[in-house]
């Protein structure tokens, strides 16, 4: 006896619900987001390691600096050591207040000169740090971006693939979960790498900034001592004709 042919509906299509096959069957739109937040998230760690590497190199460099400095010995001879380019953040704020010394000093003698030459100095020294600070923070404003605005792009990702699959209902006419879930799970896979790329970024950016404000503040520190350390020998050079003209 010839069987009946079943009248079931057939079955749905399987869908590959794994990260590569959401990625494969997403919305050209979703995948350009999807595309932009995975380099942006590559970028992030990029930065992560130049910034940490960089932050370890000028401590430990500063150190080793400041070793040298605080041993007493003389500091025109650290000051020729060092060169007119010094290699690293801290070595670079001796050198200019060095170099403002020796220009304000060689202009004479007095009591204005001893209060203009220590403002020169703590400005030039200042200027110096700003400047420093400014090479480390480079890219910075690229981690609080991507830490801000990914969940936002990952989420523009997330209602576009959401739109796109409730307009495919439509066409097909069929609201089962099977039909739905796929069209769903590739919009909010989106959502989900955004938050990858931006987690990261807004942790590294916290902690590098933490880092960086203290590295700012030992070497204000260091400008601020080494200053008071200039005016005195400026004040004792001042003082000396006078009290050489009184014998």
């Amino acid at each position: 006896m010839a069987q009946g042919v079943s009248s079931a509906p057939l079955a749905p299509p399987a869908h590959d619900l794994s990260m590569l096959g959401l990625f494969m069957q997403a919305d050209w739109v979703v995948k350009a987001v999807m595309i932009a937040l995975l380099l942006a998230s590559v970028y992030v760690w990029a930065i992560a390691f130049e910034k940490f590497t960089a932050l370890k190199r000028a401590k430990r460099e500063a150190d080793e600096f400041e070793d040298r400095f605080w041993r007493g010995g003389s500091l025109d001879e650290l000051y020729r050591a060092q060169g007119d380019n010094p290699a690293h953040p801290m070595a670079s704020v001796f050198v200019v207040g060095m170099r403002e010394w020796h220009a304000s000093t060689a202009a004479g003698t007095g009591a204005m000169m001893v209060a203009g030459t220590r403002e020169r100095v703590e400005r030039a020294m200042a200027v110096t740090i700003q400047r420093e600070m400014e090479r480390l923070e480079k890219r910075m404003t690229f981690l609080a971006s991507t830490g801000s605005a990914a969940p936002f792009i990952g989420l523009f990702g997330t209602v576009w693939g959401i739109m796109n699959s409730f307009a495919a209902i439509a066409g097909m006419q069929n609201t089962s979960l099977a039909v739905v879930a796929p069209g769903i799970a590739e919009a909010l896979f989106a959502t989900a790498i955004g938050l990858v790329a931006a987690i990261p970024a807004v942790l590294i950016y916290n902690m590098l900034a933490s880092q960086m404000g203290r590295f700012a503040g030992r070497m204000e520190g260091f400008a601020s001592e080494f200053g008071a350390i200039l005016a005195r020998q400026t004040e004792a050079a001042a003082s000396a004709p006078r009290a050489a003209a009184a014998e």
